[in-house]
Formats: C-alpha cells, structure tokens, sequence
C-alpha cells in the first residue's frame, strides 16, 4: 500500500464542533494519527445534533458529526478531573501539534495552554482558532459560528433587497477557517524542520471570514457606501436568479452577464418580447429586472432543471441545478471522484462518511477508519499509542478521568 502523505504525523486533538475537527478531519484524512480528547461530561456539540440516523437520537448517532471525523482516535478524558494533566503530559510528549477551538483562555485555565504543553515539549506546535483570535478587546467571544455570521458582516448582505437579514444555512466561518488554518500549520512544520523551534498558530475566525467580503469592505472604504442586501440579484448581469422548474421545489440557477450570452439565451427561449430594445444591454435588463424575471420563469416551469441547465449549457449561458441531498448523493462526479466514503460505523452500521475536495496524484487520502463513538479506542490509545501499563490504566480508570 502507497503511504500516505501525513504518515507519521502525531495530532493531539482538542478541539470540538466544527472548526477545529475540519481541521484535523483533513490531517486524519491524508494519514496522520489523530487522538480526539473528548467527555461525555461535555460532549461535543454536533455529536448531540440533528440529524441523527434513522431519527434516533443519541451521543454516537449524528451525521452532522460523522461528517467531520473519519479516521480519528476517540479517547474519552475528563480535562476537570486533576489526573487529567497526567495524562494530557503523556500526549504533549508524544504529539507533534495539538489543535483547539475553545474560547481563547480556556486551555490556560485548565492548565493546558500552549506555554504549558511546551514546558513537556519545547518544539511542540499548537493550532488555536477562536472566533475572534486570542488577543484583543474581543478575544473572549463566546459563540458559535452562526454567531460569528452575524459579527463578520455576513448576514448585513444575505436576504432581499429592503428585507430582514436572512441566516445562513451552514456555520459559515467554520468552514472557511480550516484552510487558512491548514496552510499556516505546514508553514510551522517546514519551519521546525528547518530550526527545531515550534510555534503557536493563532487562527481568527473572524479575519478568515471576512476575506470573502472585501467588496462590500472596500466599497465603504472608499466611496462609503454601505453595499446592503439585494436577494439574488447582481449589478452587472441579469437576468441572476435562481428559477423554478418543472416538478416539487425544483429550480436552476441561470446567470447572463455579456451580451454573447445574452443572444444565446433568447435563441434558446425562443420569446420574442426578449429581442426588444429595452432588453438588448444589461442597463437595460436591469431596468426591467422584475418583468424579464417573470418571463424567464415562465420558460423555466415547463422543464426540469436538468434539462433547463442541459439547454442552457449547451448554448454556453451559465446554468446549475440547484441540487438538494439526494442529487448531490447521486452526483455522478462526486462519485467519480471517491467524494463519499462507505465506512461501517459501530454504532449506525455501514454509513458513507464525506470524504476530501483535494486528491494527491501518488499518495490520496482514503476512508480507513468510520468516526468514532466517543471514548471508543480509550484503552487503545493508552496502551498502544501512550505505552502505559495495564496497573497505570487500572488507576486512571479509578481515578474517574476516562470519561
């Protein structure tokens, strides 16, 4: 078997819910051995969120969970209990990085900070991400990343024009930290590699996401202008939107922005009320916006969306299905790609797990290990990653710590 890119790489796993298991799902992923600390005394988030499989709740049944940890260590450990520093010493000695997610100041409160873990490991790596960093006025702000939606900025720009700002369907930042996250962590390992010194990297949830809203930033920066909410649409094409289609909650995504392809597309509707004058340019169409999306939508209904975006492509005019689940399960390139995972779970039985975006040509990352039940491989990492001997396990078990 071809080894895999991040073989050998030894990852103490603090972190909980999103962000930070994104993260580590990656470094799992391509190989590279990954303890997850966690308790049933404060079990991570997503382990007790919906949705569960079959509809039963419990702490080892949540998809959203199983998502976000395949090939993982699960080791249940009570960071409270005082001989949980034992322990956690054991695992700085062993690690060569350890992430965390927590509020910053949390891990110095328990005596796990990265000063603390360096006295056991002096070239130890720590990868933090909180919302807000670890310094700052702000930097013990507690929330989640939905919160942190509201905070970036997001939400002033998601919702209709003059409406309500709309949520997000996802915890956006924690899907774009990991990344920034990822790519400054191979920057220490090269920078170990070449100095022997480690480092603390310190990931803001917050900055990460509002890379993505440089626009509007730079919009209020210069002309101060507030860029604010406007649905679907978009200055410089129309029609923008997403149209319903033929069938139940059925719609393709269809944007023109030249006019090449605004010519296609009247070819491909076949309406004369298109080749009007008021909508020959984009000034125009954008003046008109409301009735050319009425008319676009008449067409739309009488097709699926399928062949909507077939009949569209084929005249070079963007068009996308907006897929729901069960389209992307079947996506045939997903599936090309090894996107999804059939690994059989201990406790839901056989379960396609995500696998990764990003493939290596000699060494890809592969689906080895289903995510774990909480505290699943607790006495295999002791003996078989820790060393300990079995009456050094038999006391910590008294102790109350493996929990």
């Amino acid at each position: 078997m071809t080894d895999l890119a991040l073989e050998g790489l030894k990852v103490l796993d603090f972190s909980w819910v999103a962000a930070g298991p994104k993260m580590t799902k990656y470094l799992a992923d391509f190989g590279a051995t990954v303890v997850r600390l966690e308790s049933t005394k404060n079990a991570c988030t997503i382990r007790v969120s919906a949705p569960f499989k079959d509809g039963v709740r419990g702490i080892n049944r949540s998809t959203y969970f199983v998502g976000m940890n395949t090939n993982k260590y699960s080791m249940a450990l009570d960071l409270k209990n005082p001989k949980a520093k034992e322990v956690v010493h054991k695992f700085a000695k062993w690690a060569d990085l350890c992430v965390e997610n927590f509020t910053a100041g949390k891990l110095e409160r328990l005596g796990f900070g990265y000063e603390d873990l360096k006295k056991m490991k002096p070239d130890i790596i720590m990868l933090r991400t909180a919302n807000q960093g670890q310094t700052g006025p702000h930097a013990a702000h507690q929330g989640f990343g939905y919160h942190l939606s509201g905070v970036t900025g997001l939400l002033h720009f998601t919702g209709e024009a003059g409406g309500d700002p709309l949520p997000l369907p996802v915890a956006y930042s924690d899907m774009i930290a990991p990344p920034f996250g990822l790519a400054a962590l191979f920057a220490a390992l090269e920078y170990r590699d070449r100095t022997g010194k480690g480092q603390m990297i310190d990931v803001s949830q917050l900055e990460t996401t509002i890379q993505f809203l440089t626009p509007g930033i730079l919009d209020y920066e210069v002309n101060h202008k507030e860029t604010g909410r406007k649905g679907n649409l978009c200055d410089s094409a129309a029609p923008h939107d997403a149209y319903r289609c033929l069938g139940k909650d059925r719609w393709c995504a269809i944007t023109v922005f030249t006019d090449e392809q605004w010519g296609a597309f009247c070819r491909v509707v076949g309406n004369p009320v298109l080749e009007e004058e008021r909508f020959r340019t984009l000034l125009g169409r954008k003046q008109h916006e409301e009735e050319l999306n009425l008319m676009v939508e008449a067409w739309t209904v009488n097709f699926t969306a399928e062949e909507v975006m077939k009949r569209l492509q084929e005249a070079r005019v963007p068009a996308g299905v907006v897929q729901n689940g069960e389209d992307l399960s079947n996506d045939p390139q997903l599936h090309h790609r090894n996107y999804f995972w059939d690994l059989d779970h201990k406790e839901i039985g056989m379960y396609p797990h995500l696998g990764e975006p990003i493939t290596l040509s000699e060494t890809p990352p592969t689906g080895r290990m289903a995510a774990p039940c909480l505290g699943e491989h607790t006495d295999y990492v002791c003996r078989e990653i820790l060393g300990m001997e079995d009456y050094e396990l038999e006391g910590l078990k008294m102790s109350g710590v493996f929990v």
